[in-house]
């Protein structure tokens, strides 16, 4: 089995062993947290009943339409057509964090979306589109949402919620210089899951496995961008820019919105929109 395959396999069954201390740490505010994922889709109605009619996403207006509201996330769709999936990028998925993993499998089989969990992990033992750990408390599955983003469904059967955001799967080929950025960058928290280096930030963990060859930068894929809420994001722009980071997008006002905006693309090509006032939505 490759390198890749146990990491991945290890970090999820391990997440949900993890999942009370994790959350109750999220719960707390911090200078930068996570915000947002930010889709390109050529189905908006197709989006609009995965991420909320099967997965229970709040719809929310924005504009003339809506974002979907997790715990911990915004959902936001743009009508442009990608460029390419999730899979062959340098983010690889989304996890989501359910307290049953069976029950949502059956509202995404139900809603006609393709389950992937034998496809992504071939080397284990995939019942019914799971993979299970007695010893661990938890099941994990992968489903494909429309244009191609990957989900992976991972349970936490203490929670309470019906669903929440959990983490971001990046695959890189350098992955203690990519958690390094992460950590140096945005203040995130370095820690291990099993085999697996990640970094926490609330409302998100990311997880960092070497990719077995090139990846794509995410830019304009079905998953363009992902999105952190800072606390004085033109002091932090300043910041950024006073250690050499170049911004793709300058601090920017958007007083029809009430928000700031600003934008930058790591080393491995992981696009992040920096926003404040986007929590109030």
């Amino acid at each position: 089995m490759k390198r890749s395959m146990w990491i991945v396999l290890a970090a999820a069954l391990l997440a949900a062993g993890a999942g009370e201390a994790r959350a109750q740490s999220w719960a707390a505010e911090g200078r930068i947290v996570h915000g947002h994922h930010h889709l390109y889709t050529t189905d908006r109605a197709a989006q609009e009943r995965f991420w909320g009619d099967t997965l229970g996403g709040i719809p929310t207006p924005w504009r003339d339409s809506h974002i979907y509201k997790f715990p911990h996330a915004l959902v936001f769709l743009t009508e442009r057509e990608p460029t390419g999936g999730t899979i062959g990028s340098a983010l690889n998925h989304i996890g989501m964090w359910v307290p049953n993993t069976r029950a949502m499998l059956d509202k995404v089989v139900a809603a006609g979306y393709e389950v992937i969990t034998a496809q992504e992990l071939p080397h284990r033992d995939v019942q019914d589109g799971m993979v299970c750990s007695e010893e661990q408390n938890t099941c994990i599955a992968y489903v494909l949402a429309p244009d191609d983003v990957k989900v992976e469904l991972v349970e936490n059967r203490g929670q309470t919620e019906p669903i929440k955001n959990h983490h971001l799967h990046f695959h890189t080929d350098d992955v203690d210089a990519m958690r390094d950025w992460y950590a140096e960058t945005f203040g995130a928290v370095k820690g291990m899951n099993g085999f697996f280096k990640v970094v926490d930030l609330p409302g998100v963990n990311i997880r960092f496995t070497e990719a077995d060859g090139p990846v794509a930068p995410i830019r304009g894929r079905s998953y363009d961008h992902i999105g952190f809420e800072v606390d004085g994001l033109e002091d932090f722009c300043r910041e950024l820019e006073a250690r050499g980071v170049t911004l793709d997008r300058p601090y920017t006002r958007l007083d029809e919105l009430n928000i700031a905006i600003a934008f930058v693309t790591d080393p491995w090509g992981i696009t992040i929109e920096l926003t404040e006032g986007l929590d109030n939505y």
